[in-house]
């Protein structure tokens, strides 16, 4: 306890009162991390991966900050694969404009997918020719800015305020964003206009109510702690390469990134199976989950 106050009391006073986070619920990026991880040597006097997301310079690994965006749709393709669907030349919906929403737009269109659709807090983008990645990151990582301001770089797009993105007629939809915001009603207007696949890259972005009514319409749904895993998983190939002192390249970690992807993909969809829920991925993510612990378990002595 006194290791982590003290870890804690550090962290908050190079960020502290001048920050316009409450000191009581901190942001954690990548500032953060460096701080932190700066006083986890200065405590512990050891260098070690104990913290991911670190700085390149001092041990961080390349495509993290791309690893869950593109893992949702290296996951979102292998479910397409499986299920004889393609992402090439499809409509697609992603809602946010964050690190995960860029990185999965980047990655959809790289696969030969066209997304349509971004949104902020404050409203959404509508670009029927497709969403101008290279613009988005020109709002959104240099200048910090908002959505409203992509239509001076795409004139022929459409900003709409407030929410509405999922009114949106699609193939895919991807939300992106944050929790709880593809509600019951959003999945009625997606099942209505003609969406055959949503994959959650955001944590618990849909409703049980919405999750449940898209499932029983025959739509491929991707959960979330599935789908989203690649951040958690490239983490721990940036430790594996905290371990053997090693920096691996882009590609390298990309490559490892999608095959961790498409075997979580495999295990779920073997799941559900097997316990008869084929093509209900949220069940077999659970139960995946569930037996791999157990067995460990099982195998430990533990139980």
């Amino acid at each position: 306890m006194a290791f982590c106050q003290s870890f804690m009391t550090e962290l908050y006073r190079h960020i502290g009162p001048d920050t316009d986070v409450p000191a009581g619920d901190i942001g954690v990026g990548g500032r953060e991390i460096g701080y932190l991880f700066g006083q986890y040597k200065r405590l512990t006097n050891e260098y070690s991966g104990i913290l991911t997301g670190k700085g390149l310079t001092y041990g961080g690994s390349l495509a993290r900050t791309e690893a869950t965006g593109f893992g949702l749709l290296y996951f979102t393709d292998a479910m397409l694969r499986k299920n004889q669907k393609s992402i090439v030349g499809k409509v697609i919906v992603i809602s946010g404009a964050g690190n995960v929403a860029i990185h999965a737009c980047q990655k959809a269109q790289e696969l030969g997918g066209k997304v349509v659709t971004m949104s902020d807090s404050t409203g959404w983008i509508y670009d029927v020719d497709g969403i101008d990645l290279k613009a988005i990151k020109e709002i959104k990582e240099v200048r910090r800015g908002r959505l409203s301001e992509y239509k001076a770089y795409r004139p022929n797009s459409v900003y709409h305020e407030g929410k509405g993105v999922w009114s949106t007629p699609c193939d895919i939809a991807l939300p992106c964003a944050t929790q709880n915001e593809l509600l019951i009603d959003d999945a009625k207007l997606l099942v209505k206009n003609g969406v055959f696949a949503v994959a959650e890259g955001a944590n618990m972005p849909t409703s049980i109510e919405a999750t449940e009514y898209l499932q029983g319409n025959g739509v491929l749904f991707a959960p979330g702690k599935a789908s989203n895993a690649g951040g958690v998983a490239t983490s721990a190939l940036e430790m594996s390469q905290n371990s053997m002192r090693l920096s691996w390249t882009f590609e390298e970690v990309d490559a490892k990134l999608k095959d961790i992807m498409e075997n979580i993909f495999q295990h779920t969809s073997d799941a559900a199976d097997q316990y008869g829920y084929s093509k209900n991925y949220v069940v077999g993510a659970n139960i995946a989950g569930f037996v791999k612990v157990a067995d460990a378990m099982l195998a430990q002595g533990t139980v």
